[in-house]
């Protein structure tokens, strides 16, 4: 099997040669230009070899093209520090502009996709991150979003309505561009974050906004279910084919979450504990733990979230090499 067929049989729940793994981390100062992050990811693929390739452009990068200002700092899973946000006030919310997405931040990301697809050739699926309206409105404001969502919350549907026309545009861009679909990633649809009755108001709506845009267009959508208590159960509501959460430190756990979802469920490694923490053999034991729950079926092994950029390339290597072994 070819890795898009891979990725398929396991969505459809069909026999695999075997089963699919896929990891992926951002490029701190590499991420900084098209041509740094494209060299990065093409080059993290051929070393690796995974079943798919998600595309992790610098942390923050559509609150950057509104005007955040971030700096690097040396966080192990490569992200990068606030040091300005460009939503001050609620009045704020209603002058976000309508961004050009073939310009600034957001056209580099474009241009990055541009050279990414042909670096890898056609047989891998390569997935554009997307973040969802409301992630992006608390990055754009920080945690005072939930002030405004419940003190100002038609400055912050404003604000939303434009974040979710940008990010739509985006991602359909993002498509044209070479992707073959989106990892579409929401880090407030859990209990620590907001009672669902408020994720389905200023969360649910905008994100079916922006996934109906690309929903016809993408071969494949992952779902990323950021966070401790998620709402498992939105899964429904959303097109996505493939669901990511933090299946070792949240429930469901991978087997129970296959159960309930209609494709594939991606996970079974602890990034934290197990990738970076770990030794090859800890890795590879929860590799055979995440197929015994799932009994290799609509599965592909990999991450909670990002890889640690300081995880040894020796446990990255034993997650790519156990589902040999272990089919």
């Amino acid at each position: 099997m070819h890795k898009r067929e891979r990725i398929w049989a396991a969505i459809r729940g069909e026999p695999v040669d075997r089963v699919p793994v896929a990891l992926w981390r951002h490029f701190p100062y590499d991420d900084q230009t098209a041509e740094g992050l494209a060299r990065a990811v093409v080059d993290f693929q051929l070393q690796f070899d995974f079943d798919l390739v998600k595309v992790t452009p610098t942390s923050g990068y559509p609150a950057e093209a509104w005007g955040a200002e971030l700096v690097h700092a040396d966080n192990s899973n490569g992200t990068r520090n606030y040091v300005r946000r460009p939503v001050q006030k609620p009045a704020d919310w209603r002058q976000l502009p309508v961004l050009d997405v073939e310009q600034g931040v957001l056209g580099r990301e474009l241009q990055a996709l541009k050279l990414i697809r042909p670096g890898l050739g056609p047989e891998v699926h390569v997935l554009q991150t997307i973040f969802s309206p409301l992630t992006i409105a608390r990055n754009l404001v920080g945690d005072v979003v939930f002030t405004h969502l419940q003190e100002n919350p038609a400055d912050l549907h404003a604000g939303l309505e434009v974040i979710a026309e940008v990010t739509g545009t985006f991602a359909r861009a993002s498509l044209e561009a070479g992707a073959d679909g989106i990892f579409f990633a929401t880090q407030l649809a859990a209990q620590d974050r907001l009672p669902e009755v408020d994720y389905r108001r200023f969360g649910l709506v905008y994100d079916r906004r922006v996934l109906d845009r690309v929903a016809r267009r993408a071969d494949v959508i992952v779902l990323h279910l950021h966070g401790i208590g998620i709402y498992f159960d939105l899964v429904t509501e959303y097109p996505a084919q493939i669901v990511n959460w933090h299946d070792r430190l949240t429930s469901p756990s991978l087997g129970a979450g296959s159960e309930r979802v209609q494709g594939a469920v991606l996970g079974g490694l602890d990034e934290w504990a197990v990738l970076r923490g770990g030794k090859p053999e800890d890795v590879a034991a929860q590799v055979a733990d995440a197929m015994a729950q799932t009994g290799g079926r609509r599965v592909i092994i990999g991450a909670g979230c990002v890889t640690p950029v300081d995880t040894p390339v020796e446990n990255i290597r034993a997650a790519r090499e156990a589902v040999e072994s272990q089919t």
